[in-house]
């Protein structure tokens, strides 16, 4: 495991974006998400597997949660054997949450785009933030529907419960 890590981000629900534009303007990987059943010292866990055009990364993950915006993450590699043994763990009550992410720049900023294959009206945008105040300038290609950085809902592990379902008005 190594040191662990303040993560500082927000969350946006937003209208489905252009995908053929997202191609052409992201880095995309696919994404299998499984939780794990939660361990000793209150903290969750995950493995994932990502699969992009540099081939297929195995890390097995653990958060704490400390604040709506904030959350202490411990992640590492693993091996395809390790994220298969781990797996064996599965929360039952979660299933494997599939997306396919986009990674786009814009303006010296990382905005991660999580495709789900169970909306086909939105999706779920995300920035990694230094801290709590920064100004956030989003590409006008989005369309932000709302913040839910607040809303459990929205979090990968309510949606491998439960998938959010709301007017979008």
């Amino acid at each position: 495991m190594r040191d662990d890590c303040l993560e500082i981000e927000r969350k946006f629900l937003i209208r489905m974006p252009d995908i053929q534009w997202l191609e052409t303007a992201a880095q995309a990987a696919d994404i299998v998400q499984t939780y794990l059943e939660k361990g000793e010292k209150g903290l969750s866990g995950r493995v994932r597997r990502r699969s992009g055009k540099n081939g297929t990364v195995f890390t097995h993950t653990e958060k704490r949660h400390i604040s709506s915006m904030r959350r202490e993450e411990y992640e590492r590699e693993i091996s395809e054997e390790e994220y298969r043994q781990l797996l064996l763990l599965a929360d039952p009550k979660r299933r494997p949450v599939e997306k396919r992410r986009y990674v786009l720049e814009y303006r010296g900023q990382n905005f991660e785009i999580d495709i789900y294959p169970f909306w086909s009206d939105r999706a779920i945008m995300e920035i990694e933030l230094e801290d709590e105040c920064q100004a956030v300038d989003f590409p006008p290609e989005i369309d932000i529907i709302k913040e839910v950085t607040e809303d459990k809902r929205y979090t990968n592990s309510s949606i491998a419960r439960e998938i959010p379902v709301e007017d979008l008005g």
